[in-house]
């Protein structure tokens, strides 16, 4: 734990809102880390920061983040806490700076189809106010309602109509971000450039580890004027991902395209136990959407014993789709429940299905392992497992490590990755070098490059942590 000396308090509260208070510091140092919200039921605090800081322009970033730098102050990143891997928990204390002060739309281009946006505005907001000139961004995450832009790009977050709309890389076009010592830089702006790499990429998904994220650009779309929905069952899982496979093959994008496994699928939207559904929902321009749906159609019916089922399944899952309550209740219950989103490729999905639940399933105390697919592209797809188990209360966290140790092991091992939008934080910090081979000393390149004392977000992705090492 790095304290922050009273006269480096005194420092940051001459110009930004500070605050010390032990309660609201120990909430803040919280997400929604399904382990990180058993410690809560039990009183407990993974760590708590020293300091909040509500910066309210990125000016006050940028001298935060200096005085943390001259310092050598744990400096962690905080918008809505909606992550579910502990990105957020300052691991080592310090300041955690909260983006919430800086909220807004600052300017939108109606003819370029580009919004600037403040990184603490929460996703509503954001859409109240595009509606009101006939835009949408189209990025609506099960979290929608409690996260901010911020966090979309700093975990490299997807919404339920990514099909349509793109996942957040695929929709920021400039970001100003504030370095460890306080410069602040601008990336992107300008359409398909060739200026070398693609800066905006190396801070998306980065998790506050690189820089802070203070103004985000993004590309915006007219308001759907026409939306049809649609919904089909298979006689397994692997036919429908293979309709899936074809649809997207085609040049159907679909907003919506949720493939459940025969469990999920009785769980939740409507089935016998005997059936695996595909829920379909596209939104837009008439001509393309009636033209996706027709390719749906075709699809999903030449493929041996699908049948049509009554769209009023899509609009139940529209009502509750958001709805996180029964796995919150299961944890109170002091069960296990987790979930775990990867991505393959098509020809690798269907060993990846078997291997991760055959996995998971083999955990000790283990209850439960299913599985959907939630986002679609031309060369693979994402695959979202729900876990669940009933240990005894003292091997709680020992169960929890090794369902994610045996289940994030077996994807790897059969051509998954480690994480489509939920991001690295904490829980699979251990597992990124194994995930990228080589490739992760350049990774480490870069921070030490950008952050040489380490004090962003220290203790995340998997990097070196000059805390941790007393460096």
């Amino acid at each position: 734990f790095v304290d922050v000396p009273v006269d480096v308090v005194a420092e940051l509260a001459s110009f930004v809102e500070t605050i010390v208070d032990p309660t609201r510091t120990a909430e803040a140092s919280r997400d929604w880390w399904p382990l990180a919200m058993r410690w809560a039921l039990e009183g407990q605090v993974p760590q708590r920061c020293a300091v909040i800081c509500r910066p309210t322009s990125g000016d006050h970033v940028a001298r935060i983040a200096e005085i943390c730098n001259e310092h050598r102050i744990p400096l962690t990143t905080a918008g809505g806490r909606s992550g579910v891997c502990g990105a957020s928990i300052p691991l080592h204390g310090g300041v955690l700076l909260d983006t919430t002060g800086m909220q807004g739309i600052v300017d939108v281009d109606s003819t370029s189809l580009v919004v600037e946006v403040l990184p603490g505005t929460f996703g509503p907001d954001l859409e109240v106010e595009l509606a009101a000139v006939g835009l949408t961004v189209g990025h609506h995450p099960q979290s929608f309602d409690i996260s901010t832009v911020g966090g979309w790009v700093a975990c490299r977050g997807a919404g339920q109509y990514s099909t349509r709309y793109g996942k957040i890389e695929d929709m920021v076009v400039g970001l100003e971000v504030v370095l460890a010592d306080g410069r602040i830089v601008r990336t992107g702006g300008a359409p398909r450039a060739a200026v070398g790499p693609d800066l905006d990429q190396l801070f998306v998904g980065s998790e506050g580890t690189l820089g802070i994220v203070t103004r985000v650009w993004l590309r915006a779309h007219p308001r759907p004027v026409s939306e049809r929905r649609a919904a089909y069952g298979f006689r397994d899982f692997v036919s429908g991902l293979d309709a899936c496979r074809r649809i997207l093959r085609r040049g159907a994008t679909p907003a919506v395209l949720r493939l459940y496994d025969a469990p999920e699928s009785k769980r939740g939207q409507g089935g016998d136990g005997d059936v695996c559904a595909l829920l379909v929902l596209d939104e837009g321009d008439v001509a393309t959407v009636d033209a996706s749906m027709a390719v749906v159609d075709e699809e999903a019916l030449a493929t041996a014993g699908c049948q049509p089922r009554d769209s009023s399944v899509v609009d139940a899952w529209m009502h509750h789709r958001n709805d996180t309550s029964a796995l919150q209740a299961l944890t109170r219950k002091g069960f296990v429940v987790d979930t775990m989103e990867i991505t393959g490729s098509w020809s690798r999905l269907p060993g990846i299905f078997d291997a991760a639940r055959a996995a998971l399933l083999a955990v000790p105390h283990a209850r439960s392992a299913t599985c959907h697919l939630s986002h679609s592209y031309v060369d693979g797809a994402c695959l979202y497992f729900t876990f669940a188990a009933n240990p005894p209360s003292s091997e709680f966290d020992a169960t929890y490590t090794a369902l994610w140790d045996a289940g994030t092991r077996a994807i790897l091992a059969a051509g998954g990755n480690l994480s489509h939008h939920h991001g690295i934080g904490l829980n699979r910090a251990r597992f990124v070098k194994e995930a990228l081979g080589p490739a992760f000393d350049v990774l480490q390149s870069v921070k030490s490059a950008l952050d040489p004392n380490g004090i962003l977000n220290p203790g995340k992705m998997g990097l070196a942590d000059r805390f941790e090492d007393g460096a």
